[in-house]
């Protein structure tokens, strides 16, 4: 490969970049490509086409991540090499990229592809974009062909109209490839090509196409009928799509493979907005009855994910007949992922179905997925309390839901307790300050006492973030009391537990409450018989330092540490050395 003959001071740019590529170091050369921009502007529009184009169109033979930064370089590259009317000199290196075989860099360089062809000057768009399109369609290879079909949408509205039959013609052709990776890509592609052709050819023509994709014999072809239908949908009106729509709906919805039904179950929502409320409620909702009792968990998993979306498009009598008496069965379901999956979304019902109805029919299922064995499906339930909080009120949902969720923080699992730790923030802000003391404060405050290592820590840190729900004046007159008193107890992992509090509460309360609550209590603490809690003093006050004024450092802090500097233990000695240093 040889170099463009430039002069020898204005080569640097180009010779580093050779030689970088040239290098064996793949992470070296990714680095490379991702500095063309750098280079380019040090060269200059004029120099980047003349010598950095040509040397790039001859270094697409590399390894995939370094030609996937190089495709994605080059879809911003149209400022570099002198704007618009020079953006078609990039069109042949990223055409050759559209061909490797890592569908990673094609699908990038499609991408590029496509940003560039938006700045190309309209006189140019024919000869330089559109051909090129044409001729990786007609392309030997699969590649070639697969890019193509994602093309084809962003050349159809800059067309002539000559090229707009030829464009449709060879889109139609690439949905009828012998190679399946085209045929997916081609259905992957309907949607938005339909969008462009607009309603009156979709009905004459793309829907032929779209129903012999919908049809073919790979599945993974199949299942991207499902977004065709939301798209097409969109474009016709309700008699047309109960006539061209609707059946390949239902087929996709009784299709031998969970894969194609998992889809519709996952575009759910998204059909019946394409297909309006009469459809929705006449046609589909039977089918997705029928999803959410499907015999592949999968399916049921992320058809239970919709039940809130389906319900909010439809009168509340009929999700109440059709709809909940699934749910039903689903808190129940043998699968621990279709539980999860509903407890996630089912709390969003309450203000769907309204406070009765929610008190009537919700809360008992609330409550048996509260005390299901799987412990995600308890923390989705807890992690939207607020939704039913707003429909049925505290007083309610205190009354209902509440005991249920102090069971589980005094769960005999540690793993339980300390999933529970997490979400008591998100509860508080729901609950209240008021409430929340009442309720849950004391189980606050008894995590600090666990005989576990990893709850004790979660309960601190559970402090810290009530802190800053409910503000300093609250933690200073509620929980640093009871915080610093433990450092009285006979078990020395308690008078840990005092310091790794303040430690963590610290940064929130502010130097007041630290010099006049917190700071005493370590002062005297540096005294302890044991020397675990010796040295830990020294690493809480390090902590402290920067939060206080500097006289208090010297006049309270420092005389503490010099003492510890003389214990007569080593690991003393050394944290308080630091903190004296720090001082």
């Amino acid at each position: 490969m040889t170099t463009p003959a430039v002069q020898d001071d204005s080569l640097h740019p180009i010779a580093i970049l050779i030689d970088e590529l040239k290098n064996e170091d793949i992470q070296l050369r990714l680095n490379s490509i991702r500095r063309l921009s750098s280079i380019a502007k040090a060269l200059g529009p004029e120099r980047t086409r003349a010598e950095l184009l040509p040397y790039l169109a001859d270094s697409v033979d590399d390894e995939d991540e370094v030609l996937l930064a190089l495709s994605e370089e080059l879809g911003n590259f149209v400022e570099y090499i002198g704007g618009p009317e020079f953006a078609a000199k990039l069109v042949p290196i990223l055409e050759s990229l559209a061909t490797v075989e890592e569908t990673m860099v094609r699908d990038k360089a499609v991408e590029s592809l496509c940003r560039v062809a938006e700045q190309l000057p309209t006189e140019q768009f024919g000869e330089h974009f559109v051909d090129r399109v044409k001729r990786l369609a007609a392309g030997d290879w699969f590649t070639a062909r697969t890019s193509a079909c994602g093309l084809f949408s962003v050349s159809y509205t800059r067309a002539s109209e000559e090229n707009k039959k030829e464009l449709r013609q060879l889109f139609y052709q690439l949905a009828k490839d012998e190679t399946p990776m085209v045929r997916r890509a081609a259905a992957s592609n309907l949607g938005g090509f339909a969008k462009q052709i607009g309603k009156d050819l979709v009905k004459a023509e793309e829907v032929q196409v779209f129903h012999a994709l919908a049809q073919d014999e790979q599945d993974s072809v199949r299942l991207l009928a499902v977004e065709n239908c939301v798209a097409n949908g969109t474009l016709l009106s309700q008699d047309e799509n109960s006539q061209l729509v609707l059946p390949v709906i239902r087929a996709c919805c009784q299709d031998k493979s969970w894969r194609v039904r998992y889809m519709v179950a996952d575009k759910f929502c998204e059909l019946c907005e394409s297909m309006g409320p009469v459809i929705t409620k006449n046609e589909l909702m039977p089918s997705f009855v029928k999803l959410l009792k499907d015999t592949e968990a999968e399916v049921r998993t992320v058809a239970a994910s919709k039940v809130a979306g389906v319900c909010s498009l439809l009168p509340e009598d009929l999700s109440l007949r059709l709809v909940l008496p699934s749910i039903k069965d689903l808190v129940t379901d043998p699968s621990q992922h279709v539980r999860a999956s509903l407890a996630s979304v089912i709390m969003n019902l309450a203000p769907i179905f309204g406070r009765e109805h929610t008190i009537d029919h919700l809360l008992e299922l609330f409550l048996t997925l509260l005390k299901d064995d799987f412990p995600e499906v308890r923390l989705n339930i807890i992690s939207k309390l607020d939704a039913v909080n707003k429909v049925i009120g505290i007083e309610l949902l205190s009354q209902s839901l509440l005991p249920a969720i102090v069971e589980l923080a005094e769960d005999r699992q540690w793993r339980v307790r300390l999933a529970i730790i997490e979400y008591i923030p998100l509860l508080a802000t729901q609950l209240g300050v008021e409430f929340f003391d009442d309720k849950l404060g004391g189980l606050c405050m008894s995590w600090l006492g666990d005989s576990v290592y990893s709850i004790r820590e979660a309960g601190t840190n559970n402090l810290k973030k009530l802190t800053e729900v409910f503000g300093v004046e609250w933690a200073q007159n509620t929980i640093i009391p009871k915080v610093l008193s433990l450092y009285t107890h006979p078990n020395y992992l308690y008078r840990m537990t005092t310091l790794s509090a303040i430690t963590v509460l610290a940064p929130v309360v502010g130097s007041d409450v630290i010099s006049n609550s917190m700071l005493p209590l370590v002062v005297k603490m540096a005294q302890d018989a044991v020397p675990n809690i010796r040295f830990n003093v020294a690493k809480t006050v390090q902590t402290l330092i920067p939060l206080l004024e500097t006289s208090v450092v010297q006049t309270r802090v420092k005389p503490c540490l010099a003492k510890l500097f003389e214990d007569s233990d080593r690991d003393v000695r050394y944290y308080a050395g630091q903190g004296l240093h720090q001082c």
